[in-house]
């Protein structure tokens, strides 16, 4: 079933006066998170309620989980709004210090499809920010909640959200000498969660098109490790170029009509790019180095990648026809898994340095390096669609006996708001899909 098909948004924007004052400052509000008042969703009959409890509980917890948002407990809440046309006693929600109100209301538009509303309100300036209207399938009701999760985070902190969005992964299960790795796909949050390989060969370093159809990813499916792009909606595979050697490491370019991979052979590893339409390929480095993890600027006009070609594992930047090679790490210890952020602004990294590991951003020319996270093991970051938060994996020191488990996490670009990310079995690899379409 495509995505595209599952959701009928009918928007309406209420009247709404020019933009108004209330806006979050997103570095500030991780130590002092907006006061937002979300009342229990409007509703007639037992059946229509469950999912307006459900959508209600979906969208509190994308907002909090930012870190930018604290729900006003509703037990404090003074007026009990019956209708979405109801003007809000802004006097009431004052009282209770809420600075951004949520009026939401669910109804039933046959047997299946429901009306799902919601107005936010500017309380303190008594202005109506943003309304919407969606019509969609009632099996469709936790999409929905995303997408209004994202409006109000658009609307409150002037940027895109990253909430109806997908995250695909390595599932890890076994012993560390018979360790089973396969591609898992499921929502942001955790939900909607199913297996894309059976596990009968070891899938690594997916990632997705920019068009969202698609995967590619490293396999060890044949007798050599090799890169394939998955349809995610067909289930089809097919093996990316005929190299005769190793294939590794491959990524999107933003416009989604080229990969560019790793490939090894005769003990030297060059980054090639791959036109998918023509089935060419081009080799954009060269010499005895091994270069790896490649990534493009979201311009399509740059690549940034790591290599050891200045004696130890750095990071460096070229053009996207593999000119003008320039390094741009030069910290203590060695980078690796560069990747650029959508806003073009950052290049998230793994750091390696005095027996730890970091996740870290810097500025494309190198400048501003500033570390996030460390541990034991942090490595393989991954952007969301709007450049505010990176996630990870981790894994923390162990015993002689037995590893300690491999897990999933999110953190804001500030360097606050850590979280892990829930999955059924061990994971490592994330990789985060563009706002679904």
């Amino acid at each position: 079933m495509k995505l595209r098909h599952v959701l009928a948004l009918v928007l309406c924007l209420f009247a709404s006066p020019a933009r108004a004052e209330l806006q979050i400052d997103v570095n500030g509000a991780m130590r002092d998170p907006l006061p937002l008042a979300f009342p229990t969703m409007i509703h007639e009959g037992f059946w229509v309620g469950q999912f307006a409890d459900k959508i209600r509980e979906v969208v509190i917890a994308d907002l909090e989980r930012s870190g930018l948002f604290r729900i006003i407990p509703e037990n404090s809440y003074i007026q009990e709004l019956t209708s979405i046309d109801e003007q809000p006693a802004f006097v009431d929600w004052k009282a209770i210090n809420a600075h951004a109100l949520v009026q939401s209301a669910v109804s039933e538009v046959d047997q299946n499809n429901l009306k799902v509303e919601f107005r936010l309100w500017d309380v303190y300036a008594e202005n109506q920010l943003k309304g919407q209207s969606f019509t969609t399938t009632k099996d469709n009701w936790r999409r929905v909640a995303h997408v209004i999760a994202d409006a109000i985070y658009e609307r409150l902190t002037g940027e895109k959200g990253y909430f109806d969005t997908r995250i695909v992964y390595v599932s890890e299960t076994g012993p560390a000498t018979k360790r089973v790795k396969r591609l898992a796909i499921m929502d942001q949050d955790g939900e909607n969660h199913k297996f894309l390989t059976s596990g009968a060969s070891m899938a690594l370093t997916p990632r997705f098109s920019p068009n969202l159809q698609k995967i590619t990813y490293m396999s060890y499916a044949g007798s050599m490790p090799k890169v394939y792009i998955l349809d995610i909606e067909t289930g089809k595979q097919e093996l990316l170029g005929t190299f005769p050697g190793m294939t590794f490491a491959p990524r999107f370019s933003p416009d989604s009509s080229k990969v560019l991979l790793s490939y090894a052979n005769n003990g030297r590893t060059n980054i090639y790019e791959m036109d998918l339409k023509r089935r060419t390929s081009k080799r954009l480095t060269s010499g005895p180095s091994i270069d790896t993890s490649p990534s493009y600027s979201p311009d399509g006009e740059k690549i940034v990648f790591n290599s050891d070609r200045g004696g130890n594992q750095q990071l460096y930047v070229m053009n996207a026809d593999g000119s003008d090679i320039q390094r741009i790490s030069f910290g203590a210890g060695r980078y690796a898994t560069p990747v650029w952020s959508p806003r073009g602004d950052y290049i998230a990294f793994t750091k390696m340095a005095n027996g730890n590991f970091y996740i870290g951003v810097m500025y494309p020319d190198g400048s501003g390096e500033r570390l996030l996270a460390n541990g034991y093991l942090v490595e393989g970051p991954t952007w969301s669609p709007n450049g505010r938060v990176l996630m990870y994996f981790r894994q923390d020191k162990g015993t002689a006996r037995r590893n300690a488990p491999v897990k999933l996490y999110s953190i804001d670009l500030t360097g606050y708001n850590e979280r892990m990310i829930v999955t059924p079995a061990e994971a490592s690899d994330p990789a985060w899909s563009p706002l679904l379409p």
